[in-house]
């Protein structure tokens, strides 16, 4: 099993960034590829960025391509979501998970552990 805990949500001016940030503990955390997905009110659950568990292969949604990058850094156990050039429609509660495997990394029903997400508003 592994835990996730998110941070780094908050309030910021569209246009502006921000940086998410996933602590993992329990198993070791290399075993998994990660992913980040967001979910706004009234709205489903949707896929945002992956990342394998080397760190090789990243996979965007079209919303975020080109405004966010993951990274991972697996000697710190961590998972980061860096979002620039932010809009309102970014408004969401951003969740972190885990997985065993390296494909289909966009369906979220394929991750089996999940963080309490943090929140990001983007005022405009």
């Amino acid at each position: 099993q592994v835990q996730l805990v998110e941070s780094g949500g908050g309030l910021v001016q569209a246009g502006g960034s921000l940086r998410l940030s996933c602590a993992a503990s329990g198993r070791t955390f290399s075993s998994y590829s990660m992913g980040w997905f967001r979910q706004a009110p009234g709205k489903e659950r949707e896929f945002v960025a992956a990342i394998t568990r080397s760190g090789r292969s990243t996979y965007y949604a079209d919303s975020v391509k080109g405004r966010f990058t993951i990274s991972r850094d697996n000697a710190k156990n961590t998972v980061n979501l860096r979002m620039n050039s932010l809009k309102s429609e970014d408004t969401a509660r951003y969740y972190c998970a885990a997985r065993d495997g390296d494909w289909d990394l966009r369906s979220w029903e394929r991750y089996a552990y999940w963080g309490q997400g943090t929140q990001v508003i983007v005022s405009s």
